[in-house]
């Protein structure tokens, strides 16, 4: 594998520049001395951001773009080898690594490089941490996959030897990485277009938990099944944090949420009560357990709780996390990243304390193969809803097969009692949207895809 000599930086190729990782660590390279140039299929205020910076990107990709003088080329595990530049770069002979290889190297520069894992959860939890790392002093360089206010984007450059970011299972692409911390949410069935099954992932999980150094730290969550599958044996030192687990390392005790569904809690630690209650600006139980996993990371850096608790109110939620829009004929708005059944019944339970008269969903199922493979489970967590209006998949890198649509969502909703409606497009369900939302109630834009789209026409009407 070609190995990037960060003593002598090159001029490195990005095929799918714009994507919210890529361009993050498109920008680290260079600001460490890199020339980055780099192709996407159109322009974005992220490939604004990069060409501000002075990166040369092209919105046609072609073989014409690999040229000889380029050193190294970076890829994501959406570009196939039928990509023109992807085979231009073979016939060149031109060093070739995916993205996940790249940031993996990069994370050798880092004393300290913690990656954040899970199923879901991955974005809050990072951009949890990062608020509390910066509120230390820790000045850290944080790769987070959204927009955090914070940092004004998706990176941050920091002038120290620690390091976070996001670690995704997919493609096993978090196999490639260096942590010396690392942080595993939970671990379900998901992206079963590249997994087998239950146990294909979890099997992935534990070489992840195996890349850990003798020296290093897991930071667990104990409600994991057959936790010692995953930890077992494991020659570095394992944290364990819950919600709902009192035997956790990390536990939280005497939860309450105020008008808003912000949660606060005491703190719990091995066993023994503390003094400390946290209170935060964010909703849901399931970011008590992400606030949680941060406290363990806290404590391997002996940060004051004070410290922490500053940095907890100075996070208000990244874009698309329960993120408020606006309003509509006196109807509060807020759209919400969430796409697998565990994600959506956590959001759908944040909102139960958010107060409204009526809770609307307008969802947009993310995938094919997620739909097929989740279809039931998909169809139960919406149930929480007063009514579902549905968009057709977002397919993202998959083709239609037919076999699988929104509708098949609707008919089971329907049959368990619910209310859903499939609609499809997003005009018509902004339109079935400006004829049913009343005063006191709560839309909420679901999905991975550009759902979010629906909601923001609402709100600028």
């Amino acid at each position: 594998m070609y190995q990037i000599d960060f003593s002598t930086p090159k001029t490195a190729y990005f095929i799918g520049i714009g994507g919210i990782s890529m361009s993050a660590f498109a920008e680290l390279l260079q600001f460490m001395g890199f020339t980055i140039k780099g192709s996407d299929r159109s322009k974005s205020k992220i490939t604004k951001h990069l060409e501000d910076l002075g990166i040369k990107i092209v919105y046609e990709q072609s073989s014409e773009n690999i040229t000889p003088d380029i050193d190294f080329v970076v890829y994501t595990a959406a570009i196939s080898e039928t990509n023109p530049e992807f085979k231009r770069a073979k016939e060149l002979d031109l060093p070739m690594m995916t993205r996940a290889s790249m940031i993996g190297q990069v994370m050798k520069n880092y004393t300290t490089a913690v990656a954040v894992a899970g199923t879901h959860g991955k974005t809050s939890t990072t951009s949890i941490a990062s608020h509390i790392m910066l509120e230390a002093g820790m000045d850290p360089t944080i790769s987070v996959g959204g927009i955090l206010p914070a940092i004004g984007g998706n990176l941050r450059i920091g002038r120290s030897k620690n390091f976070i970011t996001e670690a995704c299972e997919y493609t096993n692409s978090f196999l490639n990485f260096f942590p010396t911390i690392g942080i595993i949410l939970n671990i379900e069935e998901d992206h079963l277009d590249f997994f087998h099954d239950l146990a294909d992932i979890r099997r992935s999980f534990r070489k992840f938990a195996e890349l850990l150094p003798e020296h290093g730290t897991l930071i667990i969550s104990s409600d994991i099944e057959n936790l010692d599958e995953i930890t077992g044996g494991l020659p570095c030192r394992v944290l364990t944090f819950s919600v709902d687990d009192p035997g956790a390392d990390f536990h939280a005790a005497d939860i309450a949420y105020d008008e808003f569904g912000r949660g606060s809690f005491t703190l719990v630690r091995s066993g023994e009560k503390t003094d400390e209650r946290y209170a935060l600006e964010i909703v849901g139980k399931h970011n008590i357990g992400n606030t949680l996993a941060c406290l363990a990371l806290s404590s391997l850096f002996d940060i004051p709780a004070q410290t922490v608790q500053n940095g907890l109110s100075k996070y208000k939620g990244t874009e698309r996390r329960f993120e408020r829009k606006g309003e509509y004929n006196g109807a509060v708005i807020i759209d919400d990243y969430a796409h697998h059944p565990t994600e959506i019944a956590a959001t759908l339970a944040s909102a139960k304390h958010y107060p409204h008269k009526k809770l609307w969903v307008a969802f947009q199922p993310h995938t094919y193969t997620r739909t097929k493979s989740l279809l039931h489970e998909l169809a139960e967590s919406l149930c929480a809803a007063d009514h579902v209006l549905l968009a057709d998949i977002y397919a993202a890198r998959e083709q239609d097969p037919g076999d699988i649509s929104s509708k098949d969502i609707e008919n089971l909703i329907i049959k368990s009692g619910n209310s859903a409606t499939y609609l499809g497009d997003f005009k018509s369900i902004e339109k079935f949207l400006e004829k049913n939302l009343t005063t006191g109630d709560l839309l909420i834009t679901m999905g991975a895809g550009n759902i979010v789209e629906v909601g923001e026409a609402l709100v600028d009407c």
